[in-house]
């Protein structure tokens, strides 16, 4: 789970037969998987065991996602809504979050391609820039101010073009090529901290472009 603390069973607004819905949501795509029920101790058993647990309000047992399937949902962060009567479940899923095996029980869409997560990877790269945690990598190329990030950053892009040309003779798979361009994304990134650049920022530049 991430370093976001829960909220507290007592602190949550339980319904007059005691459940709160729960809203599960993919953390690499962001797409919203399922809907169900918790109770409070459905909810105890997901913080103790780390994968969610909803309460069957058909069979009135608890159900662990996936213990049959293997189609388990592993719990990332848990956020309640503003009047703490609703729970925004962010997980990783095993599999199909649907028992008719499709990605979600919205029925299936075509696959994404994990940029929601660059939310999470821009979250602690600018929790880096404001806190400066020693023995931080981040902290030490922001510590060096422009000069240094940029200069990481032509290094980075230079391994990109590198391993392309190699995996263009087969001498590379595409794993080599997607850690180098990881790591230029990662550069990126904190480059844009360091200069105060939202991403957002660029997004919209792309929008602008791509709309007219």
């Amino acid at each position: 789970m991430s370093g976001v603390s829960p909220p507290r069973a007592s602190d949550l607004k339980w319904s007059a037969d005691g459940l709160i819905p729960g809203v599960v949501q993919d953390a690499r795509t962001g797409e919203v998987l399922m809907v169900a029920y918790l109770n409070r101790e459905s909810y105890a058993a997901t913080m103790e065991s780390g994968y969610v647990c909803f309460w069957s309000r058909s069979r009135q047992e608890l159900w662990l996602k996936g213990a049959t399937s293997g189609t388990t949902l592993e719990v990332v962060r848990i956020a309640a809504d503003c009047d703490a009567d609703t729970l925004l479940i962010t997980v990783r899923p095993a599999g199909p979050a649907c028992h008719r095996h499709t990605t979600t029980c919205f029925g299936d869409s075509p696959p994404g391609e994990g940029f929601w997560w660059l939310e999470q990877l821009w979250g602690v790269i600018t929790s880096r820039a404001a806190e400066r945690p020693a023995g931080s990598y981040t902290t030490c190329l922001l510590e060096g101010g422009v000069d240094l990030a940029c200069r990481k950053l032509m290094e980075e892009a230079t391994e990109v073009l590198m391993a392309a040309r190699d995996h263009a003779k087969g001498e590379v798979d595409n794993r080599r090529v997607a850690e180098e361009m990881a790591d230029l994304l990662y550069h990126l990134l904190v480059l844009a901290a360091d200069r105060e650049v939202r991403p957002l920022e660029t997004i919209a530049v792309l929008e602008e472009r791509f709309s007219s």
